[in-house]
């Protein structure tokens, strides 16, 4: 008997190990059939995340439209994209210049992609622009301008790409957007406004394009990681400020935020939120308990504005 329970329990482990294997490739083969010849446009490609969500969908066969501000940049993402994937498999990217900011060019660049492959399948609005400092001292003139790049213009290109989905009864709207799309942060007024607007708009475009079999997505983390460690302690690493919204959070990888977008994508899922359970527990919190939660995020401030700056 006890010979027969030694035996059951590497037997037993071997034949999970064997499920996961198959579960993880069954998953990758159906997230690849999934994308494979779709029309995917993904919007400021030549940031960290995008970079990440351009070489995914690249390798799952997608045909990409990578939008960016600077040919450079996009030509440098098309050779890394190039120098990697198997032509046989993939197709060229197109690359097209972009700055959501500039409303008036919006409408120009979405005739182009549809004039090149008549249609759009996927269309990731990724593009994001941050502003950092007190309300009284951010002027109206940058606030208009977060507002562009995080709002009207995701919402622009949206609304020019839409009506194709619509009579095609086809595709998939993804927005990128943030933590701060449903929690209010000190400090950032103007990015926190643009965040909660856009997500109201694709919260409402969800509904009112069911009918015609276009999901409309939204994945949230809480803040994208730019670089591959850690950040460094600062004089304020005490602040209950600190703690509260950074301290276990520490961002976000974008390879992590790419692979959730194409799992997205595939299983067609309304809201994902990427997020530890930091500041989970503050979305909560802020739902339920608004008072305690004011409380503790004025604390927070408090304390860093007590606490000299570095450098």
């Amino acid at each position: 008997m006890g010979v027969t329970a030694m035996l059951a329990l590497p037997l037993l482990l071997l034949g999970i190990s064997g499920l996961l294997f198959i579960y993880q490739e069954v998953s990758r083969l159906w997230s690849k059939s999934a994308v494979q010849n779709k029309v995917v446009v993904i919007t400021d490609a030549i940031s960290g995340l995008g970079k990440e969500c351009a070489r995914v969908f690249h390798t799952g066969g997608s045909r990409l439209v990578l939008c960016g501000k600077s040919w450079e940049r996009l030509q440098s993402l098309y050779d890394a994209l190039s120098s990697v994937a198997d032509p046989s498999k993939t197709f060229t990217p197109k690359l097209v210049l972009l700055d959501l900011s500039d409303i008036s060019c919006v409408q120009d660049v979405a005739k182009e992609v549809l004039d090149c492959y008549g249609c759009v399948d996927i269309l990731i609005n990724n593009a994001s622009v941050k502003v950092k400092g007190p309300a009284h001292k951010i002027s109206l003139e940058l606030d208009k301008k977060i507002m562009d790049a995080n709002y009207f213009g995701p919402i622009t290109l949206t609304k020019a790409l839409l009506p194709n989905m619509i009579s095609r009864r086809t595709g998939q709207i993804v927005l990128v957007n943030n933590l701060q799309g449903k929690l209010g942060i000190p400090f950032r007024t103007a990015y926190a406004a643009s965040k909660h607007a856009a997500l109201g708009f694709f919260d409402c475009l969800r509904a009112e394009v069911e009918e015609y079999d276009v999901v409309v997505s939204t994945v949230s983390p809480a803040f994208i990681r730019s670089h591959h460690v850690l950040p460094g302690q600062g004089n304020w690493e005490a602040s209950v400020w600190k703690f509260f919204f950074r301290k276990l959070t520490y961002g976000v990888h974008p390879v992590d935020v790419a692979e959730e977008v194409m799992r997205t994508v595939r299983r067609k899922k309304q809201e994902v939120f990427m997020a530890n359970p930091i500041p989970k527990a503050a979305v909560y919190i802020r739902t339920f308990f608004p008072e305690f939660f004011f409380a503790v995020v004025a604390c927070g401030v408090k304390e860093k504005l007590s606490v000299p700056e570095e450098g």
